[in-house]
């Protein structure tokens, strides 16, 4: 193996206060909603097919801030205000301030980087990525980045990964893509050719091809890379 893709959204990192139930509170109060954030959890999972790509793998905003509205919505919030705090929230979740690396990453970029492995970055986000391993201190490990807002595909359009694969100047079966979604990393990947492991931080994984290993934490890598 020579290269390790890494997706970033809750495989390097996680939200914090900004995005979680009174967060998103704020946010509504803002733009003159009212929310029960008792509900969040389960408009989180209500909103979730909102973020599958579908048959059109084109990069849309728009996407994103359906996301918003139905979580909005599924928290009892509605109003003239709910487009504008929508697209404020979309906004705001590409600022790097509001999130926070895992534990496990740091070392484990430290652990692969010092094994002669590049080391790059397949995100669909709108966030700048030369920005993220900046304001992170990872750009001594990152070789190269892609997000799916630059790029114009999201994953699991094979565009994306191999737009990777050719910045890192790597074959698609010397390279292994790690991210928490089974069919954007893990499928995705795999079409072009490239290895795949799952990181399932919950361990609520189901469905998993038994070719494809599942980790639990990113401290498990080295193991099967």
């Amino acid at each position: 193996m020579k290269a390790v893709l890494f997706d970033v959204d809750f495989t390097l990192i996680y939200p914090g206060a900004r995005f979680d139930a009174e967060g998103y509170e704020a946010f509504g109060r803002q733009h003159g909603l009212s929310v029960d954030r008792a509900r969040f959890q389960d408009a989180v999972a209500a909103a979730a097919p909102e973020l599958e790509v579908g048959t059109d793998p084109t990069y849309r905003p728009e996407m994103f801030v359906r996301y918003v509205r139905r979580l909005f919505e599924e928290m009892g919030g509605g109003g003239p205000g709910l487009d504008a705090c929508a697209r404020e929230v979309y906004d705001e979740w590409a600022a790097c301030r509001h999130f926070s690396l895992y534990d496990d990453v740091r070392p484990v970029l430290e652990q692969l980087h010092a094994r002669g492995l590049r080391l790059g970055l397949v995100s669909n986000t709108h966030r700048c990525l030369d920005t993220f391993r900046s304001h992170f201190e990872l750009d001594p490990f990152i070789a190269a980045g892609v997000s799916s807002s630059d790029h114009g595909y999201m994953k699991p359009h094979p565009s994306i990964f191999e737009a990777a694969l050719e910045a890192l100047e790597v074959d698609a079966g010397d390279a292994v893509m790690v991210g928490d979604s089974l069919s954007h990393d893990v499928g995705g990947a795999r079409t072009v050719g490239m290895h795949a492991v799952l990181l399932d931080r919950t361990g609520e994984a189901t469905d998993t091809p038994p070719e494809v290993p599942v980790i639990t934490t990113l401290r498990a890598l080295a193991d099967v890379v």
